[in-house]
């Protein structure tokens, strides 16, 4: 599930509407922690290191809920499939996929797209449901007893969830209807005074009215009224989901049968989908158009984005990730970005054989760690590096987020996922500012912001060193991360640890050294 930023989330988890922000704040991403005294990617600095040499294009696909794929820092760096004539209702290139110009979408049919899934949770549960109806634990045959018991847990889960889900939908709702009463009060302005002026009607309100003292500390009204106008349609889609049968809805739109792994061939070309904020963001972090004096800048200047929209407002499945992957790599990306992940899985082997996939045709996967201040050793998200045989895929990079700050306090995002043997390293993932729909740009936070910085300097260097596999990349960026010799505070805790306790390599990405490693230890380049 692609995190979407909520009212939740606001003082961690900020955005901003487009608003002028000093440039050097824009691209911090892109700075040096040498040269600029910032935990950025350092991409700016390999770019001087490379003054020069040569590279290549590079695909990168970006599965996710969609891209902007005209979007003025986009348009020129949009994978184009030249194989196909866009538009004439023929699968020129006979790969399956009728008119794929820039990539394809498994969440759309012939007229309409998925916006709104179910969790995984609620599928695993639906399942089992129907296979044991309404028996009692003694009348489970004992074949079935371990099923049984895991399906009870599931249940009372399920159940806490649905529960959750409706009780902040609602509070959302109140924090709305509040802001849009002190507006009608106010000639519709919500600000800091008018909300100290306003007088409450009731109970309710005057703890609203407290509580909201505090977004101020963060947010611009603006900013407010697109976090609680996202927060809304996301918990009201997760509210009308746990009522639908949602296969049924999927039948129904896509064409398909969700639970038939076989079935490959579906789908549309409409990659942008309803919803392609998130999407359109991990793009520009990757590979928005560097130099051209609007917007922002990307990490990787030689990239192509190669737009695979299978990532809905709830919880992905298994079946479009796998085909997303297989897509990706039947179409020559080296680079695949999964800023989404989910803690239950129904398909995991078909994830699984996919991932090898990728791996046995040289693909690195970059994956998001998780925005749950989890400790991934404990409690690992899917999908994950290590299959259900056993086997560790070498081609997998999984990145946790961090800020600006070099404050042992804030180095290390608040919300995200760690883990010293399931999180590699860490990478720039707090307030970043990329492109949006519209031809807009926000700020936003999650790992799902340190993924594509990732991805983008791996980019970078399948771009101007080809020669690496894809295992060789990872592995340079492993030994040239930037170490921490701080101990840092815990995401989520007030506890602190040392990084190499958090994360594998102890250290955030670096492109200015990978790049240094390379042409010192291997002589590579053009």
């Amino acid at each position: 599930m692609k995190k979407i930023l909520s009212v939740l989330t606001l003082l961690v988890l900020t955005i901003s509407s487009g608003l002028a922000q000093p440039k050097e704040e824009i691209n911090w991403y892109l700075k040096s922690p040498k040269k600029d005294k910032v935990y950025g990617t350092a991409a700016n600095e390999a770019y001087e290191i490379l003054t020069g040499k040569k590279s290549i294009p590079v695909i990168v696909a970006v599965i996710d809920s969609g891209v902007e794929t005209d979007h003025e820092d986009l348009k020129d760096v949009i994978w184009v499939n030249e194989d196909e004539i866009p538009g004439n209702g023929k699968d020129d290139d006979n790969n399956g996929y009728v008119d794929d110009v820039n990539g394809w979408s498994f969440l759309g049919g012939p007229t309409e797209d998925i916006e709104d899934e179910a969790s995984e949770l609620k599928r695993l549960v639906f399942i089992d449901r129907k296979y044991f109806g309404d028996k009692r634990a003694d009348e489970i045959a004992s074949v079935d007893k371990a099923r049984f018991e895991k399906y009870q847990i599931q249940k009372k889960k399920y159940e806490e969830e649905v529960s959750k889900n409706a009780a902040t939908y609602q509070n959302i709702k109140m924090l709305a209807d509040y802001i849009q009463h002190v507006k009608d009060a106010s000639n519709g302005v919500f600000s800091k005074e008018t909300n100290a002026n306003y007088v409450p009607q009731n109970e309710q309100e005057k703890r609203i009215q407290s509580r909201s003292k505090l977004f101020f500390i963060s947010l611009t009204p603006e900013q407010l009224d697109h976090e609680i106008s996202g927060a809304l349609t996301m918990f009201e889609g997760q509210v009308k989901m746990a009522s639908i049968d949602a296969d049924s809805v999927r039948a129904s739109i896509v064409g398909d049968d969700p639970n038939n792994l076989s079935q490959r061939i579906y789908g549309c070309n409409r990659y942008e989908g309803p919803e392609a904020m998130h999407g359109t963001h991990v793009s520009g972090i990757i590979a928005g158009t560097r130099g051209n004096g609007i917007g922002i800048d990307g990490v990787a200047n030689n990239a192509k984005i190669m737009v695979l929209r299978a990532v809905p407002n709830g919880d992905e499945r298994d079946k479009d990730v796998a085909n997303a992957i297989r897509y990706a790599v039947d179409n020559g990306a080296k680079v695949i970005n999964m800023s989404f992940g989910k803690y239950y899985v129904l398909h995991k082997d078909y994830v699984d054989e996919a991932v090898k996939y990728a791996m046995d045709h040289d693909v690195l996967l970059i994956h998001a760690a998780g925005n749950d201040a989890k400790d991934k050793d404990i409690e690992d998200s899917y999908p994950t590096r290590i299959a259900r045989s056993g086997t560790t895929f070498p081609n997998w990079i999984d990145v946790g987020a961090s800020g600006a700050s070099r404050k042992p306090k804030q180095i290390l995002a608040e919300f995200s996922n760690y883990g010293a043997t399931s999180v590699d390293f860490f990478a720039p993932g707090v307030d970043i500012y990329s492109t949006v729909p519209d031809g807009k740009y926000e700020d936003a936070s999650g790992t799902s912001m340190a993924c594509p910085a990732t991805a983008g300097v791996a980019a970078l260097i399948r771009s101007y060193f080809p020669t690496l596999t894809a295992v060789q990349v990872k592995e340079v960026l492993m030994k040239t991360t930037t170490p921490y010799k701080k101990k840092v505070r815990i995401p989520g805790s007030k506890k602190k640890l040392k990084m190499n306790q958090l994360c594998i390599t102890g250290g955030f990405v670096n492109a200015a050294k990978a790049v240094n490693y390379i042409l010192t230890m291997t002589g590579a380049g053009n």
